[in-house]
Order: structure tokens, then sequence, then C-alpha cells
């Protein structure tokens, strides 16, 4: 956090360069305007924050003229309350607004037409109703009522998206720290995961250690173990965890905005030789990947290391997408670039210095039952990647059993092995 002592995160730095980034992006394009409802850009574009229980709802909208400063509508009395704290915006720039709320407030409520009003008349004050009219997301009673009020609604995704794909040192530093926090949870789970303990229960003690730590959202953690490892199901279930178990988990948080996706794969009292092969391919597939992270380097070429479809057992990349996959982080989950064997090959980016992605890999063990799941997240520098997620992850931890003096890995019966000193 931030003190008086050390220079660490330049705040005020880290707003100021996050809306010129936005305004370069807008002035790329033939838009006149942004218009934002993604928590994520108007947060980037505004350096404001109402709570993650806003982030369902499209009740709050941004305007991001090609000159001047933003201006945000809030929900009810949030812009009395920027209007004390956040000085780096002008007063009058937020204002109370209430939006169609994906539809809760429905045409006939006069609602979105007020909402759509109130922009072309600030589009006008800028002599800009007549330029196209860039748009984040929002709901189709929004954009029937922004249609209907005369204005040329388009994308505006890709604007900020662009503006998005090159952090910041100080972005860096916040991503750095939001992998530190789950560096520290992934060792609670490590002391914790024993037989007779269920995937709720890590997730709720994961929860608690996020937030003790300074997370301010936690998105998911995913917890899968034992035969529901094949096929991957994306979420915790309440199931029991046992003697043999393969586990894996992601957790996925935000501090201050900046957001982890951070996989690691534990066994549970001891590991057959069939989760050790599953879990050294999936490290080779990744650590494969990682090499080739430079700048000038494609994602292409980092696709092009991962297993086809076919060779998971799947028909179609369709099939199996996101399980050998790469995404940019930042303040969203998904950003630029997405890297996968589905579009990259055909289709790829140049990687730069200063995107930081997660690259994330997955083999099924050929017990049919087991699977290993691993990801880093990688900043680039002009030497390559650097990896931000610090639990150890190059060689598969056994939790929950008495060590064994004088041996790395000792026999445990009937093929398995037993960690010593993980």
């Amino acid at each position: 956090m931030a003190v008086d002592w050390e220079q660490r995160v330049d705040l005020a730095g880290l707003r100021n360069d996050r809306l010129a980034r936005a305004r370069e992006a807008l002035q790329q394009t033939d838009l006149g305007a942004l218009l934002l409802f993604d928590p994520n850009n108007i947060r980037y574009v505004t350096s404001t924050h109402i709570g993650e229980w806003a982030r369902d709802k499209n009740a709050r909208f941004a305007l991001l003229p090609r000159t001047g400063p933003p201006l945000l509508w809030d929900f009810g009395s949030a812009a009395r309350h920027h209007q004390m704290y956040a000085p780096w915006l002008p007063p009058e720039n937020f204002r109370g607004g209430v939006t169609a709320m994906r539809g809760a407030m429905p045409m006939e409520t006069g609602v979105p037409g007020r909402m759509a009003e109130v922009i072309l008349h600030e589009l006008r004050e800028r002599d800009l109703a007549g330029e196209p009219l860039g748009i984040d997301m929002t709901d189709m009673v929004s954009l029937q009522a922004l249609q209907a009020a005369g204005l040329e609604t388009t994308d505006g995704s890709q604007a900020m998206l662009a503006a998005r794909t090159i952090k910041t040192d100080d972005e860096i530093a916040l991503l750095d720290h939001a992998a530190a926090i789950v560096d520290a949870v992934y060792e609670q789970i490590y002391r914790t995961l024993r037989p007779g303990i269920t995937e709720r229960q890590v997730v709720a003690e994961a929860h608690k250690l996020l937030f003790e730590l300074g997370s301010e959202q936690v998105e998911a953690i995913n917890a899968v173990s034992g035969d529901r490892c094949i096929p991957h199901p994306h979420v915790f279930s309440d199931r029991l965890l046992r003697p043999g178990d393969q586990a894996f988990f992601d957790i996925i948080h935000s501090f201050m905005g900046y957001r982890t996706c951070y996989y690691r794969t534990f066994c549970v009292g001891g590991a057959n030789q069939a989760q050790v092969d599953a879990y050294k391919q999936c490290r080779e597939w990744l650590d494969d990947a990682i090499s080739l992270v430079r700048p000038g380097a494609t994602t292409a070429e980092i696709a092009s290391v991962w297993p086809t479809a076919e060779e998971l057992g799947f028909e179609s990349e369709e099939a199996c997408f996101g399980l050998q996959f790469g995404h940019g982080l930042g303040v969203g989950l998904y950003e630029s670039p997405m890297i996968s064997r589905l579009h990259s090959l055909d289709r790829p980016v140049e990687i730069q210095e200063g995107m930081v992605f997660a690259l994330e890999t997955y083999c099924p063990a050929k017990d049919g039952v087991s699977a290993a799941r691993i990801e880093e997240e990688i900043v680039v520098t002009p030497d390559g990647g650097r990896v931000l997620t610090r639990f150890p992850a190059q060689e598969l931890l056994v939790t929950g059993r008495q060590y064994v003096r004088g041996a790395d890995l000792v026999a445990a019966g009937d093929g398995a092995l037993a960690a010593d000193v993980l």
C-alpha cells in the first residue's frame, strides 16, 4: 500500500497514464466518443469503483469524448462521494444517473430514453452528435434507446482493449502484488489439503485469506479433484477429498482492480505414476510456451507447441477451448492477446514488451480419472518473459502425508509415490 517513506505504486501517475492511453486509442479510430458500461473500462478511465455488486447491473456509465475529461453518471449518492474524494476529475463531471439496468427499467419507464437524451446533449455540446458512438457493452433496451435518439452506435470495445494491452510499470506492480496474494493462498492450501476436507472448505478458507490480504473481489475459485478432473468442469463442489486424489485450483481475484488467473495442481497423500506423468507433460507444454515469449514473437508460435484437440481426445478445438490457452490480464480477466489453437495459428498477433498474459495447460492422466492443470502469469520484458506467479510448480506437490526422512521419493505402495521435502 502507499506510504510516505517509500516510492511504491504512483497512483496519480496510474490514473493519468490510463486516461491518456484510452484517449490515444480513441483518437486512432473514427469514433467521436466512447460510451462505457463495463466496470473495468469505467475504472480504467475514471479511476472510480463502487463495489463489485455493480458489476452485473449496467447501473453506471461514462462518456469519454475525443477531447476534455470523461463524464461519469453513477448510481445515486456515489456521484456525490466522487465529488468529495476523487479530485482528479472536475466535480461537475460526476453526476447521478440511471440506466436501463439490463432491461429492469424498460422503455415504458422513460428511463432509457432520458439516459439517451443526456448522452445526446453532451455530444451536441462537443459537436460530436454526428460522429459514431463506440459502446463497449450494453443491454438491448439501452441500445434501442440510443438508436431511437438518432445516435449512430458501433463497437467501442476494441479501442478500450487496445488501450489496455500494454501495461505501465505501475499496472505491472499491481498485477505482481495480486499474484503475491495468491502465492500465500496456495501455501495455505498446500498445508491444509488433507483427506476429509471438501473442495468447498478449501474455497471458503481461500476466500477468507484473500480478503484478509487485500483482495477487493474474488471472482472465482475453481476446485476440481478426483474423478471430477476429467472432464474439466471449471467449478468447485462439495466433494470430499480422499487419499490418492489429484486436485487442481484456479484463483481469480482482484487487487486494486488488477486480476489473477493462477492454476496449481496437488496430489493428496500420494501420487501414482499416471498422475506424475500427466503433470510432467502438462509442465512441459507450459514451459515450451513460456520459452517462446519475447518481443517480436507471435501468438501462433506459442499456440503451435500445444497439443491438438484430437491429441487430447476432443473432436474440435471449440470442444476443448480453454484447456491449452493464453489470455491477457489487467483490469479485465480476458484482455489482449488471446492465444489458442482455435484462432492464433491463422491470425497471429505480435507479442510486445509490456504485455501481461496468463498461459495455462491441462493434461488428463492415463488412469482415466486424474488430470493436471498449471498456469503462469507472464510479463513481457525486452529479454523475454518474466513469471509473476511464484508458488512452486515445476514438480507435482504431494500434501497430507507423514514426511519420510532420507529420500526425496519413496514407495508408498501399489505404485504410488510419496514426497519427502517438497
